[in-house]
């Protein structure tokens, strides 16, 4: 099978060779990290945020990231035109910037980690309309690359072999990050009427963007969303708001992607998301990821206990113990080797690889899951021969 048949029926719960081999991606400073471990001064990782393909995949052998089948159309359904991105002022180990969604951080210039906002253009109903609604308008060109023809010719095309998502936006995460947490949390309360305007703004943004690419017949295994809407003790928005604002625009957009065959719709959400869990699937969100395990101990088998087959499960598999022992890193990944096998899972680290997890101890992981998950997929090259030329292809497999 090719990586886009086994995504397929992994997907779907049908007969597949193999688990697809993938993550979700790397901290830029664990490529940074590695580099002094043995990992080659050329290899970068895909980074969504920075609209980049990198390498990184391809040299751990892996079939695809989940970054490259989020970022594979190049469509733009986010604000356009962008902020300019400028430094403010340079605190020497720090920063303050502007950041391209116009909201102003202070940030490490290096182990960033999640930066600390510091202030927002977005403040109230009339910043909303000079700086942000005009910048959600569907029908900007600048939307769509340069190299449209080409992309169609690609999504078009029934025999292909990559995997090729849409990226669905955000309902609620960018939101709140152009107004901030605790001034949305109160524009819940004080003007329910404009926290659902820009909702359904965003929304009209991302179906409108969208319809263009779907009405080539382009043919895509799956949408993602991206939240980031919960923490270690549960949701930013309370379940009784999310099922009333934003349950109706989630419908809206699955049911709209579903309409063009597109029935993989995930949502990247961190943090405890067991309240949050069941809306998603009332409201047509079918797979969840990357399961983050943190502090209240999330489970992916847990999640398939309690939601069967309806939930498709991608991530969840514990950073920290990635960063521990080979040993506890063996004990994981036979643990969860059930559920590969059942199907509706793709196992991956529970967000991006931090720099804290050793070269060999990720080496390692990749050898056990291409071995268990992978069934007995070809040996990784040794550890000892990674400053050597690559195989012709350029992946890290023997």
């Amino acid at each position: 099978m090719n990586d886009r048949e086994r995504f397929l029926a992994t997907m779907h719960y049908q007969p597949v060779d193999r688990s697809p081999i993938c993550d979700f991606s790397f901290w830029e400073e664990t490529i940074v990290v590695w580099r002094d471990q043995g990992l080659p001064d050329d290899i970068v990782a895909p980074d969504y945020y920075l609209w980049r393909n990198g390498n990184a995949d391809h040299f751990f052998g892996m079939d695809y990231s989940i970054d490259r089948a989020v970022n594979a159309t190049g469509i733009d359904i986010g604000l356009v035109p962008a902020f300019e991105e400028k430094v403010i002022e340079d605190r020497g180990d720090h920063e303050i910037m502007q950041q391209s969604d116009g909201v102003r951080v202070l940030r490490r210039k290096f182990m960033s980690s999640i930066p600390i906002h510091q202030g927002y253009l977005l403040t109230d109903r009339d910043s909303w309309q000079k700086h942000y609604k005009s910048r959600l308008d569907p029908s900007t060109p600048e939307r769509y690359p340069d190299d449209w023809d080409a992309r169609v010719k690609l999504w078009t095309d029934p025999k292909r072999e990559q995997v090729i998502g849409l990226n669905a936006g955000s309902l609620y995460g960018w939101i709140r990050n152009w107004n901030g947490l605790e001034n949305l949390s109160l524009v819940v309360y004080d003007d329910p009427a404009w926290f659902e305007e820009m909702v359904t703004t965003v929304t009209d943004c991302i179906i409108g963007t969208l319809s263009r690419a779907l009405e080539t017949g382009g043919q895509f295994d799956a949408a993602f969303i991206w939240e980031d809407m919960a923490y270690k003790a549960g949701p930013l928005l309370s379940p009784k708001h999310f099922k009333q604002f934003l349950v109706p625009q989630y419908r809206r957009l699955s049911d709209f992607l579903r309409s063009y065959g597109v029935d993989v719709i995930c949502v990247d959400c961190d943090g405890k998301i067991d309240l949050l869990a069941p809306l998603w699937l009332e409201a047509g969100v079918n797979c969840i990821y990357p399961i983050e395990v943190g502090t209240w101990e999330a489970d992916p088998i847990a999640f398939r206990r309690e939601y069967g087959k309806d939930m498709l499960i991608m991530g969840g598999f514990n950073k920290r113990i990635l960063a521990s022992t080979k040993e506890a890193i063996e004990k994981e990944v036979y643990r969860l080797a059930p559920l590969v096998e059942e199907g509706g899972y793709i196992g991956f680290c529970d967000h991006r690889v931090p720099p804290d997890v050793p070269l060999e101890n990720y080496w390692f992981y990749l050898e056990m899951v291409r071995e268990v998950w992978g069934r007995d997929l070809p040996d990784l090259r040794p550890m000892g021969e990674l400053n050597q030329p690559s195989p012709e292809g350029g992946g890290a497999t023997s």
